[in-house]
């Protein structure tokens, strides 16, 4: 038999309907064969009026329990089957007012409008755009709201995996995302009058203030305040607030571009460098990993008397009777062991219980040890000059003989 099509079912179930309500008194039910035109509006269900007044309808349905049902009879399986219902308001007593499109053969409504939604709640415009509370979107989706216009991804939990749910929202204040499961923190905000390129993602590169951004992280501004600031406020004490690995020596260079002998870089690796450049042969600063420091020039050590406090004068002579009572040896640091490096001095233990300078008793100022060494010089020129003066009065006294 041929298919018959949704639209001719409904005609034909209208007109039925219509026919058999008359002046109000039952009928038997009329079957009609053919086509049935109706020049006018019609009105079918048990409350129409004889003389019902239809305004600007052309259809009307009228009585409790508003229903029309679309019952696709098609058995082929080529051809769709499901059946369909449009729902005026819920039956039960206290129900919902609504209007609602029903899947009548899933028994679910995937289509609600309730009662006293605000004009242009949903509106598909005839560009393609879908508005939210407003009938003009000028775009794909516009949501419009007068506090927060939001949107919420919800993780129900029915596919088994855990709930969770999002809000995509902004104000005047800021647009943000909110984790609406997890005390509706917001970790993130972007707020108004953001630069362009305040925040880029390529494919593999994140950029600040920059399109393009050349490396990993690229951060680039033009008003001349551009740090990067790290801070801990926990109060936890010492800690690692930044972290560089590699699988060769970590490098870290900094340019001056207005300068073309003004770049540096330390490279870290067995050996810590101070480059002037980008080559760590030309390094002019290397620290080893056991604390042996070997510097291209000289080594200035501050000793302005203006930084200076409690300023006393020694004897030189007593400096100089310390230094010849502290033992002198030639060792070798343990660290040096393989390579066998001497050296040749006190211990510092020693230096620090004839001296008492210094932070510790383990190590040797350098600014200590100069300091004792001219204290002693001067005893011993001193002690050269009496002997000096000694040996001129007695070659006098010999050459007047």
């Amino acid at each position: 038999m041929p298919h018959i099509s949704k639209r001719a079912t409904c005609s034909l179930a209208l007109a039925i309907g219509a026919f058999g309500l008359g002046s109000g008194i039952a009928h038997a039910q009329q079957v009609f064969t053919s086509d049935v035109i109706v020049q006018g509006s019609l009105c079918v269900g048990v409350d129409c009026a004889t003389s019902e007044s239809f305004g600007f309808d052309t259809l009307v349905l009228k009585e409790n329990n508003l229903r029309m049902f679309f019952n696709d009879t098609s058995s082929s399986g080529s051809f769709p089957q499901n059946d369909w219902r449009l729902v005026a308001n819920e039956s039960d007593n206290g129900g919902a007012n609504l209007f609602a499109v029903e899947d009548a053969t899933a028994g679910r409504q995937p289509f609600i409008v309730e009662a006293g939604a605000r004009a242009n709640a949903l509106v598909v415009s005839d560009n393609d755009r879908i508005g939210v509370g407003l009938a003009d979107p000028v775009l794909n989706v516009h949501v419009r709201d007068g506090n927060s216009p939001a949107l919420r991804l919800d993780q129900d939990g029915s596919d088994g995996f855990a709930s969770q749910a999002w809000d995509l929202a902004g104000n005047e204040t800021n647009f943000f995302v909110r984790d609406v499961t997890n005390a509706s923190k917001l970790p993130f905000k972007i707020f108004p009058d953001a630069d362009t390129n305040s925040l880029v993602v390529t494919d593999r590169e994140i950029g600040i203030n920059i399109q393009d951004p050349a490396e990993t992280l690229h951060v680039r501004d033009t008003d001349g305040t551009t740090q990067l600031y790290i801070q801990d406020t926990g109060g936890s004490g010492p800690q690692q607030l930044l972290r560089l690995e590699n699988d060769g020596a970590v490098q870290l260079y900094m340019n001056n571009t207005s300068k073309a002998s003004a770049q540096w870089m330390f490279s870290a690796g067995q050996n810590m460098l101070l480059v002037p450049g980008t080559s760590p042969g030309s390094a002019v600063f290397d620290l080893s990993n056991t604390g042996n420091l070997a510097i291209d020039g000289t080594l200035t050590q501050s000793s302005d008397k203006n930084r200076k406090m409690a300023i006393e004068p020694v004897d030189p002579q007593e400096i100089l009777a310390k230094v010849s009572s502290i033992p002198v040896a030639e060792w070798t640091y343990k660290h040096d062991a393989e390579t066998g490096i001497r050296h040749i001095g006190p211990m510092a233990q020693d230096f620090y219980a004839a001296f008492g300078t210094g932070a510790t008793e383990t190590g040797i100022s350098a600014l200590d040890g100069t300091g004792v060494a001219l204290a002693a010089i001067q005893a011993l020129s001193a002690e050269n000059a009496a002997l000096r003066a000694r040996l001129d009065v007695l070659e006098a006294n010999l050459g007047a003989q």
